[in-house]
């Protein structure tokens, strides 16, 4: 099973291009006992609750972490979806408030997801304009070109970022940036496709790169 990778901007989980909220965060959030969460979750996806099997099957995974003495405890992930049909069972203006704080929230998950999957698209047209650039491609010609993005856009390498977020060796680090930086990354990356093959020079790409990029701060500055 895919890893679970939770967003710094967000605060929520990510796997296999979804987005997820657990029953541990809902119970924070909304200021209830956990086990009052999870059994409202019983409740509400038990065969008698009248929500479909395929609405449950979709919406809700039972997962479990490890608490501070190491023991395993049961939590329940949801979806989008499968929170708003919990959260409707919590009353309250303050509790609105939440609502309201985690549907924005996982907007914003969508959004950084999206530009997850672009840039994992790109990927290919990048590793084409690499290989086209070369005679007799190397495997450094690829990390080469791809750190130089990391770089100008994290200030360090996929090795450095990996060892300075304690991320497993050879695990992508893109689903651990924030959407910022993906997006980033991801403009950046389409745009060397262009750059790789119009100028040999390395170094003269990463000034480009890097230069470009300071022009996307300043917009978004201002």
């Amino acid at each position: 099973m895919s890893k679970l990778v939770l967003n710094p901007d967000c605060g929520l989980y990510e796997r296999k291009g979804r987005a997820y909220c657990s029953s541990r965060q809902m119970a924070e959030e909304f200021e209830r006992r956990h086990d009052h969460v999870l059994r409202m979750i019983d409740d509400l996806t038990a065969p008698t609750s009248g929500v479909s099997a395929e609405f449950i099957t979709l919406n809700f995974e039972a997962s479990k972490y490890k608490d501070a003495s190491g023991k395993q405890n049961r939590e329940i992930l949801m979806t989008k979806d499968g929170f708003v049909l919990v959260s409707m069972e919590i009353k309250g203006a303050k509790a609105r408030k939440f609502k309201e704080a985690y549907i924005r929230r996982f907007n914003q998950m969508e959004s950084f997801i999206k530009s997850l999957q672009a840039a994992k698209l790109e990927h290919p047209a990048f590793t084409d304009a690499i290989m086209n650039a070369h005679e007799e491609p190397k495997h450094y010609h690829f990390s080469n070109e791809a750190d130089m993005i990391n770089r100008v856009v994290l200030g360090m390498s996929a090795k450095q970022f990996r060892e300075a977020n304690g991320i497993t060796k050879g695990e992508s680090i893109r689903r651990y940036l924030t959407t910022e930086q993906i997006q980033a990354v991801e403009t950046l990356q389409r745009v060397d496709i262009g750059l790789i093959v119009a100028i040999p020079d390395f170094q003269q790409r990463k000034e480009i790169l890097t230069g470009y990029y300071e022009k996307i701060k300043l917009k978004k500055i201002a």
